[in-house]
């Protein structure tokens, strides 16, 4: 019953491969498994997982939550959706965060920079002032509860809108998409949600209680997965900065100097560690970041307040107690129920108390100097998916899968698929350049090796009226390019991939990018939102230049992880330097063929990329220039 369900809800005539990826997805589903998928462009992802599982999932009685990185991978689960829904009815729902979707938030600056918590408590407070008929209450809020559910759903249930489509409809009306979009949870047979919506604990399971579901009632659909370890490490890491302790001393300027343990007042601990920072900043950074002693900071705190581990957390917990008092009166007063003396006393406890076999202790430099423990294990916060009913892992680049199986923590046993592209292989041409690297010894010792990747990307950039995107492994060499005039010597309009842009900024110059009548230049970052969350169908990108292989830095915190996952799994360099490479560099070249008429030439100014020959396999030219306009030439293009 549940292989016919899966392809009557296949809503379109099939492709090569797609009912086979269709039916790979359903049986693990039906087996209860967990399966890592690399799905190549063209295979149709997302409408395939969705097909997949649903004919499972509704046959018993699951929920199927589809997990994205970017709000536009959300918007292509809803337009799937509304094609599936032509077969058979179904009710999909696009939630995000109240940052995102609150009308109250969007009209206050202060609340747009609240946490997940925070912002719950302030809306928890507001909804119950409105309900209580007192001041201070929500506007939004109580035009949603006089508006009848039944209309909002059917409305939905009709049109399937994005989480903006949404918000505009509510917009419309004065009314809460947030709060609309948790009422209509329960009854939704697929959710589509930012990843922080599962691998957050405290987010985690508010959703659970919305959709009114145990974990084990999901089938989780992880999109674009080659970002998940990253993610799940740094979403269970901790920084104690510089900034967060002048904002403690701001804060006890505001509302006392509270006593944390006898004779020791908050103010006295924010000076102890800052001396600590300090020092420890001298003494173990060494470019970027150092590793610092396991009970580095425990021994300096300890020595200086002749205290105990146990003071320590006594500290720590009376931090916090005095923070949640600022807390409550800043809800009660309708603002932001903010403490950083609450967040200091919880990253104290937390480093602390920290499980060390899968944390390293760094201090971290730059512009907000900071101790960090850093998780090193992403299996911690994924941990959760192993409860679930059923999980699909799928990305375009996902090999080696072996290496996101083990790193995610999937049973051994989890089923490991490759589907190939459907699009022509030779509608892409690949070369690599071997008189350059981006190897950093090689580049000290040579002195004209940057000025060479200039000059064949100057001469790339000129000879073709072709959108053209240069790839930089690092923002530092995109500025070394800057500085050394390659803007004034690219006779095209060149546009910007910034460190740290705003995203309405950046996807203004990347569609101005697109429109280009005479072809322009952009200059962007592997492993950055261009490379990875942007498509260019058709000639709206024709050549990709890769300046250099996007090798990690030799940091601290980069060896700690390869010598955890070489104790761990025996493949260290595997693992945390070669898999992400290859991913980073199979992305980016991935821009250029998004249908089956693309066509696109990469080349990879590093010679370097025979290494990756097995996933990326690359022509040698000694002159790029016309082994390009060649290669266009055979196209017809």
């Amino acid at each position: 019953m549940a292989v016919g369900l899966t392809m009557e809800l296949f809503p379109y005539s099939p492709r090569p491969f797609q009912e086979e990826l269709v039916d790979t997805i359903a049986s693990s589903v039906r087996s209860r498994g967990h399966l890592v998928l690399e799905s190549g462009t063209g295979t149709g992802k997302t409408v395939c997982s969705l097909a997949g599982v649903l004919g499972t999932a509704l046959e018993r009685g699951k929920k199927v939550l589809y997990l994205t990185r970017t709000n536009s991978q959300q918007c292509q689960v809803m337009r799937e959706l509304r094609e599936i829904c032509k077969q058979r009815p179904l009710l999909g729902v696009g939630i995000q965060g109240r940052q995102s979707t609150c009308p109250l938030i969007q009209r206050d600056p202060e609340l747009k920079g609240g946490t997940p918590e925070e912002l719950s408590r302030l809306c928890a407070d507001r909804k119950s002032r409105s309900m209580q008929g007192k001041e201070g209450g929500c506007r939004f809020y109580d035009a949603t509860i006089s508006t009848p559910f039944q209309e909002v759903e059917a409305y939905c249930r009709k049109y399937l809108p994005t989480v903006e489509e949404f918000a505009q409809y509510c917009d419309g009306r004065g009314l809460c998409p947030h709060e609309l979009a948790k009422d209509l949870l329960p009854g939704a047979d697929v959710v589509t949600a930012p990843y922080a919506y599962f691998f957050m604990p405290f987010i985690r399971n508010n959703l659970l209680d919305w959709m009114n579901v145990p974990i084990e009632d999901l089938v989780v659909i992880v999109d674009e997965a080659h970002n998940l370890p990253e993610y799940a490490r740094e979403v269970r890491s901790v920084s104690l900065s510089s900034r967060l302790l002048d904002l403690v001393a701001r804060e006890v300027d505001d509302h006392g100097d509270p006593e944390v343990l006898d004779g020791v007042s908050a103010m006295d601990l924010v000076n102890v560690l800052r001396e600590r920072l300090d020092a420890a900043l001298e003494e173990y950074m060494i470019e970027d970041d150092g590793l610092i002693p396991p009970s580095y900071l425990d021994e300096a705190l300890m020595a200086a307040f002749t205290a105990t581990s146990n003071n320590l957390m006594i500290m720590a917990r009376n931090l916090m107690a005095f923070g949640e008092f600022i807390r409550d009166a800043k809800r009660k007063a309708g603002r932001l129920p903010r403490s950083y003396m609450h967040s200091l006393g919880a990253h104290l406890l937390f480093w602390i108390d920290m499980d060390e076999e899968h944390y390293v202790k760094l201090v971290v430099g730059g512009d907000n100097p900071a101790f960090e423990a850093y998780c090193l294990d992403p299996s911690i916060a994924a941990r959760p998916l192993l409860d679930c009913h059923a999980t699909v892992h799928m990305s375009g680049t996902l090999v080696p899968l072996n290496e996101y199986r083990d790193s995610l923590g999937l049973p051994a046993g989890s089923r490991m698929c490759l589907f190939p592209s459907p699009f022509p292989s030779e509608n892409r041409g690949v070369f690599h350049l071997e008189d350059v690297t981006t190897k950093y010894e090689e580049m000290t010792r040579d002195e004209d090796m940057v000025a060479r990747m200039e000059d064949h990307a100057v001469a790339l950039c000129n000879v073709m009226d072709r959108n053209t995107v240069v790839f930089f492994p690092s923002y530092q060499l995109m500025d070394r390019f800057i500085e050394d005039g390659v803007l004034k010597r690219i006779r095209r309009k060149v546009h910007l991939e910034r460190r740290g842009m705003p995203q309405s900024e950046l996807m203004n110059a990347v569609e101005q990018f697109k429109s280009s009548e005479e072809g322009a230049v952009l200059f962007a970052v592997m492993g950055g939102r261009v490379s990875e969350g942007v498509d260019f169908p058709d000639r709206e990108l024709e050549v990709a230049i890769l300046a250099g292989i996007p090798y990690p830095k030799p940091t601290a915190r980069q060896r700690a992880l390869l010598h955890y996952y070489e104790v761990k799994f025996g493949r260290g360099w595997e693992y945390t330097v070669k898999a992400p490479v290859t991913r980073k560099l199979l992305q980016a070249v991935g821009r250029l063929i998004r249908n089956e008429s693309d066509v696109g030439a990469a080349i990879i100014m590093d010679r370097r990329a025979v290494q990756f020959s097995a996933q990326l396999p690359s022509v040698p030219s000694e002159h790029p220039v016309n082994d390009v306009i060649n290669f266009f030439k055979a196209m017809g293009r």
